[in-house]
């Protein structure tokens, strides 16, 4: 099981570093979109290849991060629900979805993702509107992000049984939730003056 932890614990990094570095082409999708929106209202001129950058761009975060949002336990669920049970019923309910729902969605995804990027790469295919981009990179992204998401989901069904079995502390447990640790830091800034 050491071994597995291991693979985990290197999977944990590659996911947080791409996931961190990621995240920094949503600032880059609000400047292109001011800027586009600017050029547009002044000077009345517009591309439809500089919107679809933005659609990409937003696109590749939303892929690409999704197994950075799983990694740290931010993905939906229900907490008012979830918190009324006991802590062995809520990891039991984790790896029977991970093994039965999201790796499964993520192997249709990739294997059904696979031939629609393929057709659209071999074709070149382009944007159905005028200047718009290339469409075969934005189609690699699902099977890039699903292939991602289903390593972490595996990371983190290893590290979902190792708790199980008393081998490592939940690395949840004490995790606060970003709201939570918003009202903390607003508390105490209160609590200084």
């Amino acid at each position: 099981m050491q071994a597995l932890l291991n693979l985990s614990g290197v999977i944990d990094s590659f996911t947080r570093w791409i996931g961190k570095r990621l995240a920094w082409l949503i600032l880059l999708a609000v400047v292109i979109a001011s800027v586009n929106a600017i050029v547009r209202k002044t000077l009345d001129i517009s591309s439809n290849s500089w919107l679809e950058l933005q659609w990409v761009l937003f696109s590749t975060v939303f892929l690409l991060c999704s197994s950075w949002t799983l990694l740290d336990n931010e993905h939906i669920r229900i907490d008012i629900v979830s918190n009324l049970m006991s802590k062995r019923a809520r990891d039991t309910i984790d790896v029977i979805g991970h093994v039965f729902f999201l790796i499964p969605l993520c192997i249709v995804m990739i294997v059904t993702g696979g031939p629609f990027f393929w057709r659209s790469y071999e074709l070149n295919e382009q944007s159905g509107n005028a200047g718009g981009l290339p469409q075969w990179p934005a189609k690699s992204l699902i099977i890039i992000g699903f292939t991602l998401l289903i390593i972490q989901a595996i990371s983190e069904l290893i590290k979902r049984i190792a708790v199980m079995r008393g081998l490592i502390p939940d690395p949840h447990a004490s995790q606060m939730h970003a709201l939570e640790a918003e009202v903390e830091h607003i508390v105490e800034a209160i609590e200084k003056r």
